[in-house]
């Protein structure tokens, strides 16, 4: 009797080392892939920046006075807004 339990606890210890040991598995495998998801967001994101920055450079070369005028008109506007609300306090 007292064999037959030792062998039922050595085979449910046997099953649940493998159900470990593939569960294992399965989070190795999600925590791989979400780590090339990254990976691949990242480079792609970084290569959209660098076609914007390269983008903008050549914009600014074509139209160098629309450039400073937007800049201005842009600084003037958020410091008008930035005025209005500090005075509203």
């Amino acid at each position: 009797m007292a064999e037959a339990v030792m062998e039922r606890v050595s085979e449910q210890i046997a099953q649940s080392a493998q159900r470990i040991s593939k569960a294992a598995e399965s989070f190795a495998d999600v925590l791989d892939e979400g780590i090339t998801v990254a990976k691949r967001a990242a480079k792609h994101s970084g290569d959209a920046l660098e076609e914007m920055m390269d983008e903008n450079t050549q914009r600014i070369k074509r139209h160098p006075l629309e450039t400073v005028a937007m800049t201005f008109a842009v600084g003037f506007s958020v410091g008008m807004l930035f005025g209005w609300l500090m005075k509203k306090r």
